[in-house]
């Protein structure tokens, strides 16, 4: 059951849609926000330091440590106190935290005392990264010790989630998810399984079927041949899914570094939040 969720502020676009979603879920499932921002410690520190005090208007050379730091929580605790005004007013529970340090680390242990995590695909010094994904993204998505829900750009109220599912441990934890979730906001589940045999594949999703048939809603099955990143991401588009389902790395990293993910890959393409569970 979720009853508190955490979720990841700051000034960006993404973040204002993640605070979307957590206020979305958290009336319907009557929970609790956590709203986190974190102060970047790199920031303050590493080597972008001078490109982002003068975006915010600081004189270069001058102290950069301690001023960049008063000006970073000071403008935190804004982002927060805007967080706090808006559950406010949707008649939502909400408490607020500003931490310093390395951005996943701190979402991680934070996320030790909450339900779900929820964050955007990038955060507000997105211009300084690389890719499609952020890097503290990435790194919570490997790393957060509860379920993670990663949003898109833009808002979408949940009506048309998808399971995705493989007969794995973590798959069979997202499965439960999707079932309480779906029976909770009373929608209906779309299941796939992709798979290059055909017969194997048949065995899991009847897996699916059985395990989901006691719960009280209404389910969709469907058996996609062919490789799983592919044919999860032409699955959300043919099914117009809005949320995803789905275990979260399966593999280490050495192997996901030489193999590739397909966890990594959803998260770079897929059109609609990812909720995944470990």
């Amino acid at each position: 059951m979720i009853k508190r969720i955490l979720v990841g502020i700051d000034t960006s676009e993404h973040a204002r849609t993640a605070q979307a979603y957590a206020f979305h879920l958290a009336r319907r499932l009557g929970a609790t926000l956590i709203g986190l921002h974190v102060v970047d410690i790199v920031s303050i520190e590493g080597s972008l330091l001078h490109d982002i005090s003068g975006s915010l208007g600081l004189e270069p050379y001058l102290d950069f440590s301690s001023k960049m730091r008063e000006v970073l929580n000071a403008r935190g605790a804004t982002v927060l106190d805007e967080f706090a005004e808006a559950a406010r007013r949707e008649g939502l529970a909400a408490e607020t935290m500003l931490d310093i340090g390395v951005v996943a680390n701190q979402i991680c242990e934070r996320a030790k005392a909450a339900d779900l995590v929820i964050i955007g695909h990038r955060g507000v010094n997105e211009r300084f990264s690389t890719g499609l994904l952020g890097s503290a993204t990435e790194s919570v998505a490997r790393k957060s010790p509860r379920p993670l829900l990663v949003s898109p750009t833009r808002f979408r109220e949940i009506s048309s989630p998808l399971l995705a599912y493989d007969g794995s441990d973590r798959a069979a934890r997202a499965m439960r998810a999707a079932a309480e979730l779906c029976v909770t906001l009373a929608t209906p589940l779309i299941v796939i399984t992709v798979a290059r045999d055909m017969k194997l594949g048949q065995r899991t999703l009847a897996e699916a079927r059985a395990y989901l048939e006691p719960y009280p809603l209404q389910a969709e099955f469907h058996l996609i041949p062919g490789h799983a990143h592919e044919g999860i991401i032409g699955a959300l588009r043919e099914y117009d899914a809005d949320l995803l389902f789905v275990g979260a790395f399966g593999h280490s990293r050495i192997v996901e570094m030489v193999l590739g993910s397909n966890t990594e890959y959803l998260l770079r393409n897929a059109p609609c939040p990812i909720f995944m569970s470990r």
